[in-house]
């Protein structure tokens, strides 16, 4: 239990016995009810939510949607030309 030794446990529950005597049956039931409450809400806030787990399209799919598009989209250039600037007359050797 969360990693502990025996050991560790009966140190656990001697610290218990120490804190609690005799009330130690009522705690263990109210923290036992706790739990129990806070399981039951998580398990109802988990059926509400619905969990859209996106897919990724595969290679397929991918083809058979870029065969719609028309291929002249890309034929325009979006930046303008690279044009270099005009040589010197002077820098000729």
């Amino acid at each position: 239990m969360f990693g502990m030794g025996p050991a560790e446990m009966v140190l656990v529950g001697i610290v218990a016995v120490l804190l609690f005597g005799s009330r130690l049956p009522e705690v263990a039931r109210s923290l036992g009810g706790s739990y129990r409450q806070f399981r039951a809400g998580l398990s109802d806030l988990q059926s509400q939510v619905q969990y859209d787990v996106p897919s990724t399209p595969d290679a397929t799919s991918y083809l058979s949607s870029s065969e719609d598009n028309d291929e002249d989209d890309y034929a325009d250039a979006a930046a303008p030309k690279f044009e270099p600037p005009p040589a010197d007359e002077d820098q000729t050797a």
